[in-house]
C-alpha cells in the first residue's frame, strides 16, 4: 500500500499553532498531565504497535526537567476505544512502562469511532484535576459533526489544548480535526502512514509543550522539525 502523501509543512504547520496558543499554566506541585487517546478499531492496529513503540516520547521532557533542577513530572492516562461501545480509560501514571504493559497484548477491534466520548472523557478528568494536554491520533469520524464540535466547544473552557494527529487524507476528517483543535486552543497535523519517525516528532512536541510552553519547542532534535521551526516568525 502507497503511503499517504503529507505536505512538506506539515510539522511546521503544526508547531506554528502550539506556538501562537498560550502555554498552561505550570503548577510545581502537580504534575504535567497529559491524556493520550488511540483510536483502537480495527483499520488502526498498524498505528497502535507504532504509538505503543513511541509512547515514551510523551515522558521526554520530564527528564529534561529533572536535569534542569524542576521537580515537574509527566503522568499519561492512556485512553482507548474499539469494538462495539467500549471505551477504556487507565489511571494516571508516570511509568513509561505501566503504560506499555497497558497497550500491549490489546486487540484492534472492528467499531465505529467514540471521538465526542473521548472528549466528554477529557472533560471530566478537567473537572477533578489540571490536564495540560490532550493527544488523538486517528483517521476517521463516524459521528454527528454538529455533537463532536459541540463537545470541543465544552472541553475548551477548561483551557485543555487537542493536539489530533491524522493517519489517512480524508478532507472532511481533516477539517473536524482542525476545528476540534481550533476550539480548544490545540493543534493538528497528518502524518504518512507507517511514519515513526514524524509521530515520534509530533509527541515530543507536545510533551515538550505540556512541560515547558513554547520554549520546549526549542528543544525538538527531529532535523525536519527543526529545520522547519527555523523557518517560522520569531
Amino acid at each position: 500500500m502507497a503511503k499517504t502523501p503529507v505536505p512538506r509543512d506539515a510539522v511546521a504547520r503544526f508547531l506554528a499553532d502550539v506556538r501562537a496558543s498560550d502555554p498552561p499554566a505550570q503548577t510545581d506541585a502537580e504534575p504535567n498531565r497529559i491524556l493520550f487517546a488511540l483510536d483502537a478499531t480495527a483499520s488502526r492496529e498498524p498505528t497502535w504497535d507504532m504509538a505503543m513503540n513511541l509512547h515514551a516520547e510523551l515522558f521526554h521532557a520530564a527528564a529534561d526537567h529533572r536535569a534542569d533542577g524542576d521537580s515537574g513530572d509527566v503522568a499519561v492516562q492512556l485512553v482507548y476505544y474499539r469494538g462495539f461501545d467500549e471505551f477504556h480509560a487507565s489511571p494516571w501514571s508516570n511509568s513509561p512502562q505501566d503504560l506499555v504493559r497497558r497497550m500491549t497484548g490489546v486487540l484492534c477491534r472492528g467499531g465505529l469511532t467514540q471521538i465526542q466520548r473521548v472528549l466528554a472523557h477529557t472533560l471530566a478528568e478537567a473537572r477533578t484535576v489540571r490536564v495540560k494536554a490532550a493527544v488523538f491520533v486517528g483517521d476517521a469520524c463516524e459521528e454527528s459533526r454538529a455533537e463532536v464540535v459541540a463537545a470541543a466547544g465544552r472541553l475548551a473552557l477548561f483551557k485543555v489544548p487537542f493536539f489530533l494527529f491524522q493517519e489517512g487524507h480524508d478532507p472532511r476528517v481533516a477539517r473536524l480535526f482542525q476545528d476540534i483543535a481550533r476550539i480548544t486552543g490545540g493543534a493538528y497535523a497528518p502524518f504518512a502512514t507507517g511514519s515513526a519517525d514524524q509521530l515520534r516528532a509530533l509527541f515530543g512536541a507536545v510533551a515538550r509543550y505540556a512541560t515547558r510552553g513554547r520554549s520546549g519547542l526549542r528543544e525538538i532534535e527531529h532535523r525536519l522539525a527543526r529545520d522547519m521551526l527555523a523557518q517560522l516568525p520569531r
